[in-house]
């Protein structure tokens, strides 16, 4: 059948060709990256042959007519397929090869990953237990003292001891990983000199044995890696721990010297006191002689009789100045009593100021 010409032929057959035409390309521009990708690869042992990609980025000549667009089509198709059956199924599996290789490394250091990750919530889920049991022991041990109003510095104390411990046992515990870590590597130099003398020897180990020999370093190692980690964790946590306790020493100290001079104010305001209560006790005795003798004068007056004038007139001069004399004394006692009053308000005050303390 003779071919017709693409500009006869109808929109639907045109489109039709067009869709087979990029289905071609497409099928050769991924033969010609794979043939490009192992051409790299591999040496060439004969003469070097022109890449489908260099043939393929040149321009091709301007056709003429439209008639032979088909046929130059097919000859650039037979021009492109260079590559045997057998050879396409040869590369193909190499790339099939490769790939499976990679997926393969790919799972492999996911589930190497995953490990890792499962360790760490692991580490984490331990070290957040750890965390709540000394927040619950503080809690228990340090909050509900320092929260009670007496026995501050008891409290305080008890903080100090209790920082101390704490720190003592961190202490205890990164030398044991210390150790425990120069143990490791140690056992790991032991290892790996074993292993140098084995093939300077000229032994050699089962694939299988050196694998898990490998296997049993990269563990090895990685609890060399945890434990350093967790050195490093347990000396920061010192250096805020020792942070802390500093700040709660110098905290203590102001309570300290803050109770030091509570007290010496308690003591001199009890001085103040006692020698309030002793002007008050003699201005009471005062002031109950001077009742007596008002009294006495009282008396007398009533039991008066009618002496001569002048002794009438030393008598009236007389009982004026007692009558000054006791008015001084009423107004001397007034003032003590308010000098009292105020003296006991000043007490009071004094008692309650140390009940707060």
């Amino acid at each position: 059948m003779a071919e017709r010409d693409p500009a006869a032929l109808p929109l639907p057959q045109l489109r039709a060709q067009l869709r087979e035409a990029r289905h071609a390309n497409a099928l050769l521009q991924t033969e010609a990256e794979m043939f490009e990708k192992w051409y790299r690869k591999m040496e060439p042992c004969g003469p070097s042959l022109p890449l489908p990609s260099e043939t393929r980025d040149a321009p091709p000549e301007p056709m003429q007519t439209r008639g032979r667009y088909k046929s130059k089509l097919h000859g650039a198709t037979d021009y492109f397929v260079g590559l045997t059956v057998e050879q396409k199924c040869e590369l193909a599996e190499r790339e099939l090869t490769e790939m499976k290789d990679e997926i393969q490394r790919m799972k492999e250091d996911s589930e190497q990953t995953l490990q890792n990750l499962e360790a760490v919530i692991e580490e984490a889920d331990v070290w957040w237990t750890d965390v709540k049991k000394a927040i619950s022991d503080f809690e228990k041990d340090i909050i509900s003292t320092i929260s009670s109003k007496k026995g501050s510095i008891i409290a305080s104390e008890k903080l100090l001891r209790y920082m101390e411990e704490k720190n003592h046992q961190r202490d205890l515990l990164r030398e044991k990983l210390r150790l425990k870590n120069y143990l490791l590597k140690g056992y790991k130099k032991k290892l790996q000199q074993q292993l140098r003398q084995k093939e300077q020897m000229g032994e050699t180990l089962h694939e299988v044995r050196l694998q898990q020999l490998q296997v049993r370093n990269a563990q090895y190692q990685e609890k060399i890696d945890e434990k350093n980690q967790e050195l490093l964790h347990l000396k920061l946590t010192s250096g805020k721990t020792v942070h802390v306790l500093n700040f709660y020493k110098r905290k203590l100290q102001d309570a300290m010297e803050m109770s030091m001079s509570l007290m010496k104010d308690i003591s001199q305001r009890k001085e103040l006191l006692e020698k309030i209560e002793r002007e008050a006790a003699l201005v009471e005795e005062q002031r109950a002689k001077a009742e007596s003798v008002n009294r006495q004068l009282r008396k007398q007056l009533s039991d008066y009789g009618v002496p001569p004038v002048l002794s009438y007139v030393q008598k009236k001069m007389a009982v004026t100045d007692l009558e000054n004399s006791l008015k001084a004394w009423e107004r001397k006692v007034a003032v003590a009593e308010m000098s009292l009053q105020s003296y006991r308000r000043a007490w009071n005050q004094v008692k309650m100021s140390g009940n707060q303390h």
